[in-house]
């Protein structure tokens, strides 16, 4: 059974002088126990939006206008004050890009910790504070006993990062939303930061998804992923053959865009066009003033997530195999 559903989800956002605008437009995935699941896209697809609707954390005035989120088989989109505050921390927990902004500059990070797992753990202040002691050790940070009294400020950038993937874990959530949890990272404290995600899921059991632009992070570190574009998914997948036999043909811009190791390439590909803005998506397929092999079907109909070989994705193209 799945962890994490989300079926349908719409969310808008109200304007002033009426109408609105629609960021996510029918997102549909699921996630299994101990599975890294990554979504990628461009900026401005909609990735981040999705987790922060998963974690509750929608900036006003946007909302969820229609569709359903289940974790382990119970509603939680509806949840509201407490409630949402309980799930946050006990049950999902959260990664992002920048350390410094879900860092107390004025507490210790053992402080943080300890009162992290106090708040949802039925641990006394010393049993707190030795669980606290050895997250930072599981999390690789050295002289853990030194280091929890701390501030954020007496980290670098990627011992921080740490900090933040052992408060995520602190109460043993069954979710973690990491949203671009290496890109503000040198390459090999990214490649330090995935193996410890990945390693991290393997050992607790959680389901873990993966927010990033990085196609590159998206091959090592996962299991499945979903490419979003202009608040769809595009294309979903195991990630192997999402990569290598991609059906849609953003998905193939996106591979095809990441540079070779062997040097063979003399220029990059590239995707012509922009990622269009949430008051004039247009209509049919969202791609189709970008695809180089749209036909009438794409600028009329909207595909929705099809069988497409190993993959499923919304592509007229792909699914009459013409792509």
């Amino acid at each position: 059974m799945a962890l994490l559903e989300v079926q349908d989800l719409v969310v808008e956002f109200p304007q002033r002088r009426g109408g609105v605008l629609r960021a996510l437009d029918g997102v549909s995935f699921s996630i299994d126990p101990g599975e890294v699941l990554g979504v990628v896209g461009e900026s401005g697809a909609g990735k981040s939006l999705t987790g922060a609707a998963i974690i509750g954390l929608l900036e006003p005035p946007g909302r969820i206008a229609s569709g359903e989120i289940r974790l382990g088989g119970e509603r939680i989109d509806t949840l509201r004050g407490e409630a949402l505050r309980r799930l946050r921390g006990r049950h999902i927990g959260a990664i992002f890009q920048d350390p410094l902004t879900s860092l107390n500059p004025l507490y210790t990070v053992g402080r943080q910790l300890t009162e992290t797992i106090r708040t949802h753990l039925p641990l006394d202040a010393a049993a707190a504070r030795e669980r606290a002691i050895a997250l930072l050790r599981d999390t690789g940070i050295p002289a853990p006993e030194q280091r929890v009294d701390h501030y954020p400020h007496q980290f670098s950038g990627g011992m921080r990062q740490r900090v933040v993937i052992a408060l995520a874990l602190a109460a043993e959530p069954r979710l973690i939303v990491a949203d671009e949890p290496t890109t503000a990272l040198d390459v090999s404290i990214q490649a330090q930061i995935i193996g410890l995600l990945k390693r991290v899921c393997r050992e607790h059991g959680a389901a873990v998804m993966l927010v990033t632009h990085d196609m590159g992070v998206i091959a090592e570190t996962c299991d499945r992923v979903a490419v979003m574009y202009a608040g769809r998914v595009a294309e979903i997948g195991p990630v192997a053959e999402v990569i290598h036999r991609g059906a849609h043909p953003y998905t193939q811009g996106l591979v095809a865009s990441i540079p070779a190791l062997d040097g063979e390439r003399e220029r990059l590909a590239q995707i012509d066009g922009s990622m269009p803005r949430l008051g004039a998506i247009p209509s049919g397929c969202a791609f189709h003033p970008r695809c180089p092999r749209a036909v009438d079907r794409c600028r009329a109909e909207r595909p929705g997530l099809m069988p497409a070989g190993a993959t499923q994705a919304a592509c007229w193209l792909a699914v009459e195999g013409t792509s």
